[in-house]
């Protein structure tokens, strides 16, 4: 009897200090956004809130100058400084246009660690 409530003793303070200790739950991820939603949720956020709230994308692109660019352009392109870092980012699904549908694609454009475009796409 006396070894009984001891192991129960010993189970109750058990469970007590795994139920203080064990980390509160995040709250689950939005599945699907609005278009509006989704502008007002990432637009000019930085890449960390974005990896965060989406996680990782399905593809990573960084953005490369051409060589000739200055000749196109009839203009020098270099301004002596440290250039702008651009990083396309690209996600699947996560945007509804109406009641039943999503666009297939969404591309975050990010310059210096910045969102600064937001495109949806159905044809890539």
């Amino acid at each position: 009897m006396v070894l009984s409530k001891k192991c129960s003793l010993a189970a109750a303070a058990l469970l007590a200090c795994i139920m203080v200790s064990a980390p509160v739950m995040a709250e689950p991820k939005k599945s699907s956004y609005t278009e509006q939603e989704f502008l007002n949720s990432f637009g000019n956020k930085t890449t960390e809130v974005v990896a965060k709230e989406l996680g990782q994308p399905l593809k990573k692109e960084q953005s490369v100058k051409p060589t000739n660019a200055s000749n196109v352009l009839g203009r020098p392109t270099e301004k002596g400084g440290k250039q702008d870092q651009v990083e396309m980012w690209y996600y699947k699904d996560l945007v509804k246009y109406d009641a039943k549908r999503t666009y297939k694609t969404i591309e975050l454009t990010f310059v210096n660690d910045r969102c600064v475009n937001i495109a949806f796409f159905n044809n890539r």
